[in-house]
C-alpha cells in the first residue's frame, strides 16, 4: 500500500484513460511533502508514467490545484518547451480523495544539488545551463492566447496581485514576528517597478524542477505556481537558485558545483534574446526571496499544527529560521 494513492479505484480510472495500460500496477513516490506529491507507476509490462496529486492535509487556499497544472502542461505540449505528455485528469475526489492528474514517464535525472551535477562534464554543464535560459526565453515567446492559456490569469498588474497574494498568505499561516518581511512588504510596494509586457510565468523555474540528459532539459517539471504576468520574476527566481561557487553554505543548489555560466552570462544571454533589460532585477530577486519566505511559513506552520503527519526527522527550528532567512535576504536586496 502507498500513502495517498487508492490502489484498486485508481487502476480502474487509469485502466480507462491511458490505452493499452497492463494492470497490475506498481506505485512509488518519488517526489512529495510539503508540495504536490507525485508518483512514478509501472505497469506489467514496464510502461512508466507519472501521478500527480495535492499533498496530504490541510492545504492554504489556491494551492495545488491539478485541474489548473494539467491544464497548463497540456497546452505546452508540441511547444518548444519541454514537458512530459499529458494523458488525463481526475476531478472525481471519491476515486482518490483528491483530484490527480497522469502524464508520461520522461528518462533523465533530476539535478537536486551539486552532487548530482558533479556527475556532468563541465561542458555539459555549461551548455545546460546556456539552455536553461533557452528555454526560459521560449516560455517567454509563447502567446498564452494562442495556446489557450489566455486566460490562465490576468495579464497585467503581476506584481500588485502576487504582493496581494502573498500577503494575505503570511497573515493567514503567521506564527511569529518577522520584522523584515513587513518591511520588504512595503518597500516592494513603494518601489515596484512598471511591468513590460506580459507572458507565461513559470513561478519556480530551476534546475530542480527539471529532468535533464545530455545537457539539455528534457521536461520542465512543478508548474504548480504558474500564471501570466511580469516574466522578470522568473529571471529573479532563476538568478536567486543560480548560485556560485564559494557562495557560502548553499552546496545543495546543483550549480554550486561550478562549470556552470556565470549570473552575468546567463542574464546577458537573456537580456540579449527578448529585449528585455535587467536593470531592475535587484527587485525581482528580493520579491522572489520574499514571496518563498511567505510561502516556506504556510508549510512551517502546517508542520507546526500537524496537518503535514508525522514530523519525526523534521529540523522545525531550523524551518522556522530558514523563513527568516529568506526575509532578511529579500530586504538586504532593496536596501
Amino acid at each position: 500500500m502507498v500513502k495517498g494513492i487508492t490502489l484498486e479505484p485508481v487502476t480502474a480510472w487509469l485502466c480507462e484513460c491511458i490505452p493499452d495500460l497492463s494492470p497490475p500496477l506498481e506505485f512509488s513516490l518519488i517526489a512529495g511533502g510539503h508540495s504536490n506529491l507525485t508518483f512514478r507507476f509501472v505497469d506489467h509490462n514496464g510502461a512508466a508514467y507519472v501521478l500527480r496529486r495535492p499533498p496530504l492535509g490541510q492545504v492554504l487556499e489556491s494551492a495545488h490545484d491539478m485541474g489548473r497544472e494539467h491544464r497548463i502542461v497540456s497546452a505546452l505540449c508540441g511547444s518548444e518547451v519541454p514537458v512530459a505528455p499529458t494523458f488525463g485528469l481526475c476531478n472525481d475526489v471519491e476515486i482518490n480523495g483528491a483530484p490527480f492528474y497522469v502524464m508520461g514517464f520522461v528518462e533523465g535525472p533530476v539535478l537536486h544539488d551539486a552532487t548530482y551535477a558533479r556527475q556532468l562534464s563541465n561542458g555539459k554543464r555549461h551548455s545546460l545551463g546556456l539552455n536553461v535560459v533557452d528555454v526560459l526565453v521560449k516560455l517567454h515567446e509563447i502567446d498564452p492566447d494562442t495556446v489557450g492559456l489566455g486566460e490562465l490569469g490576468r495579464k497585467e498588474a503581476y506584481l500588485a496581485r502576487q504582493l496581494k497574494r502573498w500577503n494575505k498568505q503570511w497573515a493567514a499561516s503567521k506564527t511569529h514576528e518577522i520584522p523584515e518581511m513587513e518591511e520588504t512588504s512595503r518597500l516592494l510596494q513603494e518601489n515596484m517597478p512598471e511591468q513590460i509586457g506580459s507572458t507565461i510565468v513559470h513561478g519556480d523555474y530551476r534546475l530542480g524542477n527539471m529532468i535533464v540528459e545530455n545537457g539539455k532539459i528534457q521536461a520542465v517539471l512543478d508548474w504548480e505556481l504558474c500564471t501570466l504576468g511580469d516574466p522578470l520574476a522568473d529571471v529573479g527566481y532563476l538568478l536567486n537558485n543560480w548560485i556560485e561557487p564559494g557562495e557560502g553554505v548553499q552546496d545543495v543548489v546543483p550549480t554550486a558545483a561550478g562549470g556552470f555560466p556565470s549570473r552575468v552570462e546567463i542574464s546577458e544571454r537573456y537580456e540579449e534574446a527578448t529585449g528585455r533589460s535587467l536593470a531592475a532585477i535587484n527587485y525581482y530577486q528580493a520579491f522572489s526571496h520574499w514571496r518563498l519566505a511567505a510561502i516556506g511559513q504556510g508549510v512551517y506552520k502546517r508542520y507546526l499544527v500537524g496537518a503535514m503527519g508525522d514530523n519525526k526527522g523534521m529540523d522545525l527550528d531550523s524551518y522556522k529560521e530558514s523563513v527568516r532567512v529568506r526575509a532578511v535576504s529579500a530586504l538586504n536586496l532593496l536596501t
